[in-house]
């Protein structure tokens, strides 16, 4: 095959959390729909997949042209190790909070998946919970100051604002997780909190509690409020660590991390993974038992949240602990620069205008446009004033 490098035309979702402008701000890409744009998929995703252009102006699914061409579009390693494309990449611009949400382990998800299709469940059905037998680990990275929860709080911490609210119902659960300050008892409250019928009651005590606090996480609550007034998930800025990125950091999340991002732009990858279970701020399904099974009620400080860079020349790598994705800022200027490809690549121009090319071909990424890069293209160069984001693995 003569082409190694395509330009991508990706799928854009309308989901009602998103921003009507974000994606439009920063790239400059149209959004001709009154609905908000709040996603941006590159990758092989059967619910969102790329179309590749070729150099006549041709287009194919991305996921055809892997699966046709295997070892030249991903190489043998990745061929033999996951059998497509194992990541997706995402832009993301939430204007409203994302459901609070774990994603399973790769074991948790397998047996999920087989169950719940030898229980006749629809893949697209509201009530599944796992759509693919693959885990779903993930990095954000901030475009734009982006909001997010993850992970509980210490325990301290947590007691310390529940005494705070003082809601009665709380009064004696709070006690028991005062008596016994461990991850266990933390899953039992967070359990209780889930199971109570009283839900909506609870809440309004909430907001009535908080109405005249004017610090964090108070202030988070009450933006929540405002989209999910009576939703259960209002209380977990009380549990969750809330924090907010700034543009150029990143945060990694594994399997069995609870977590929900609030508001921002940013660049999401992921494994080709779209399993979610969720614990509130949403309309949609929650399967409270399964959610709990897969998730760590471990406290992790504030300060440890971050992923921390690693800068190497024109370069800034984002260390993960998985094999699915890699991601990594490159800084391009005037000089021509040489990039080897060990696997498959997708390129997202965040800035400037940038001119790949390789022995055969050439094509030039403004910014918001993207190309995908073959294993079989070996090295090519870059060239141009701007900033590019590379999803590899």
């Amino acid at each position: 095959m003569s082409q190694t490098i395509w330009k991508l035309d990706n799928t854009t979702k309308h989901y009602d959390w998103g921003s009507i402008d974000g994606i439009t701000n920063l790239f400059g890409i149209p959004n001709p729909t009154p609905e908000p744009m709040a996603e941006i998929w590159m990758g092989t995703h059967p619910m969102g997949c790329s179309i590749a252009i070729d150099n006549k102006h041709g287009k194919v699914r991305l996921d055809k042209l892997i699966q046709d061409n295997p070892l030249q579009m991903l190489g043998n390693k990745t061929f033999q190790n996951f059998g497509s494309l194992p990541f997706l990449f995402k832009i993301l611009s939430a204007k409203k909070a994302l459901s609070i949400q774990v994603h399973p382990t790769i074991e948790n998800a397998k047996v999920g998946f087989e169950k719940e299709n030898q229980l006749g469940i629809a893949i697209d059905a509201p009530n599944r919970n796992y759509k693919d037998p693959n885990h779903k680990p993930e990095l954000i990275y901030a475009l734009t100051s982006f909001k997010a929860m993850r992970s509980f709080r210490s325990i301290d911490e947590i007691i310390t604002l529940f005494d705070q609210i003082a809601i009665p119902d709380l009064i004696y659960p709070i006690s028991q997780l005062k008596n016994n300050r461990h991850s266990e008892l933390l899953k039992h409250f967070f359990e209780y909190l889930l199971s109570l019928p009283t839900k909506t009651s609870l809440v309004k005590q909430l907001l009535m509690k908080i109405c005249t606090f004017n610090e964090e996480p108070y202030l988070t609550i009450k933006t929540l409020a405002n989209d999910y007034p009576d939703d259960i998930g209002l209380f977990m800025p009380l549990l969750l660590n809330v924090i907010e990125l700034k543009p150029g950091q990143a945060m990694f999340l594994c399997a069995r991390t609870p977590h929900a991002y609030l508001s921002g732009t940013g660049l999401e990858i992921m494994a080709n993974s779209d399993n979610v279970l969720r614990a509130g701020l949403t309309n949609k399904y929650i399967d409270s038992i399964e959610l709990i099974n897969n998730t760590d009620f471990d406290s992790i400080p504030l300060n440890q949240l971050l992923t921390k860079p690693i800068v190497n020349g024109n370069k800034i790598d984002f260390p993960i602990p998985v094999n699915d994705f890699k991601f990594e800022i490159i800084k391009s200027d005037e000089n021509l620069h040489n990039e080897r490809v060990d696997s498959a690549q997708i390129l997202l121009c965040l800035d400037g205008k940038i001119s790949l090319s390789t022995k055969s071909q050439s094509l030039t990424l403004q910014k918001g446009e993207s190309a995908f890069i073959s294993y079989q293209t070996k090295i090519y160069h870059y060239q141009g004033r701007g900033v590019l984001a590379k999803a590899f693995n």
